[in-house]
């Protein structure tokens, strides 16, 4: 019979990278008559290995019966307890913040039926907005050594607050402080602003609007007005050479026609019926139903002129990621240019974000160290009334910057994905493509001289390259 040292000649013990299943293999030797092995030696030199969890009896029976079975292969004779990865936690509402029942009623035939009202977000002084919901802690696993396999705890997450809103003092609920519209503003603030409403246009009788808060407009904007909002515009009718700025989203259910003058800019999204002749400029997607002529358009994500028509003729567009269009151009050969995967603005950004985390790690750093001096004097018994003092103040200071260091981190790595994701940057063309059209990817250009139909535009192995949607 084979003693316990023998059975180390002929077997190796090898483990998974975290020791969560340990292998046993065969030495490719010559079995004899006389080799034989039972469960209980087979186990005992697996304890004397460190192996004590999860040990798989079935598997050592098995080697023990017919150990020329299994001769060069690797057996896993111990299985250790997986580790169970924590849930993040997350924001649950209270109230319905999409966008998918408000605005005027779009038919499939592009028609708009102006005729239903706008509705809006609408919330009431102390009405509950938000809970958060804790994250699960998750929880260890066990290798087949019996030490623990560590787990991936959930993440917290924070609300993210705007204006007009309150947090309960256990930081797990937030709250409206007034009357208003729920509106989300860039960087994903939650805000409740109060809305201003105008009965008909804006025009001398009105005159220029500047509003710290949405603003439903029931008529025209008038060329040579202004209106300016912290949170969302809404116009039931269309906007004629005019200033439209807005802190949140901007909507217009007719059209925009611009006379080559003013400005419609929003930093989160713009829809509406048709752009002419006009400058628009969007944080994240412009929205629109019928057409796009002659104007300069700019979106941080997408462009999307999709509707039944469709029509993208003249001008310059530039998106961060995407332009989708039912018709690009026309048989005029209308020189029409549209350019996608830039994103300038982003990439400033990322660059400011991390000197800013270079300066928070060095002041970290600096606020650790000056720490660990006082708790040194501390454990010593040499930590005077006015060195106390200055222990507690750095103790808060730190966790305020760990806290703004998290927060920073936290919006460069968003930033680092939005960029990573323009590098699939794509201009779709949803039924045809004139000649005269002007193409730009990142660095890169195409100009097109055929017709084409139902392509797609994508930058690959070094070029711009036409593919057929799927």
């Amino acid at each position: 019979m084979t003693s316990q040292l023998t059975i180390d000649q002929y077997v190796k013990i090898s483990f998974s990278n975290d020791k969560s299943v340990a292998y046993m293999e065969i030495a490719n030797l010559e079995f004899d008559d006389e080799f034989e092995w039972t469960v209980e030696q087979l186990e005992g030199f697996l304890r004397t290995q460190g192996i004590t969890h999860g040990i798989q009896m079935d598997e050592l029976k098995k080697l023990a019966e017919r150990p020329e079975a299994y001769r060069s292969e690797l057996v896993a004779v111990a299985c250790g307890t997986p580790q169970v990865p924590g849930i993040d936690g997350y924001i649950q509402y209270a109230v319905r913040l999409d966008d998918q029942d408000r605005g005027p009623r779009e038919a499939e035939n592009g028609r708009v039926d102006y005729k239903e009202i706008i509705r809006l977000n609408n919330t009431l002084k102390g009405q509950l907005i938000a809970e958060k919901v804790d994250p699960l802690p998750g929880e260890a696993g066990i290798d087949v050594k019996g030490e623990p396999i560590p787990y991936k705890p959930g993440k917290d997450v924070r609300f993210k607050i705007g204006k007009n809103i309150v947090l309960n003092p256990e930081q797990t609920a937030i709250y409206a402080a007034i009357d208003g519209m729920i509106s989300f503003t860039d960087n994903e603030k939650i805000n409740v602003f109060p809305v201003y409403e105008v009965n008909g246009d804006v025009d001398y009788h009105t005159g220029n609007i500047d509003f710290v808060g949405t603003v439903v407009i029931r008529g025209n904007v008038l060329s040579g007005f202004r209106v300016s909002a912290s949170g969302d515009i809404r116009v039931v009718g269309g906007v004629e050479g005019a200033e439209i700025e807005a802190g949140g989203s901007i909507e217009v259910t007719g059209g925009i026609i611009g006379y080559h003058k003013g400005l419609v800019k929003a930093a989160v999204d713009v829809k509406t019926g048709f752009i002419q002749d006009a400058n628009v400029q969007a944080g994240e997607t412009v929205h629109v139903s019928q057409s796009i002529m002659h104007s300069h358009v700019q979106a941080g994500i997408s462009i999307r002129c999709d509707g039944p028509k469709g029509l993208i003729v003249g001008g310059h567009l530039q998106a961060g990621e995407m332009v989708v269009g039912r018709t690009i151009g026309n048989t005029a050969f209308t020189v029409t240019e549209i350019e996608v995967g830039v994103l300038p603005e982003l990439r400033n950004q990322l660059v400011v974000l991390r000197k800013e985390l270079k300066t928070h790690n060095e002041n970290l750093d600096k606020t650790e160290k000056a720490l660990v001096l006082l708790d040194q004097l501390a454990a010593v018994g040499q930590l005077g009334p006015d060195k106390m003092a200055l222990r507690i103040k750095l103790s808060a200071t730190k966790k305020s910057q760990l806290r703004e260091r998290d927060e920073i981190r936290d919006s460069a790595l968003e930033i680092e994905k939005r960029l990573e994701e323009s590098g699939k940057a794509k201009i779709e063309v949803m039924h045809t493509i004139y000649g005269g059209s002007k193409l730009v990817i990142g660095r890169y250009t195409k100009y097109i001289k055929d017709t084409a139909q139902r392509v797609s535009f994508v930058f690959t192995d070094g070029d711009i390259t036409m593919v057929p949607n799927h």
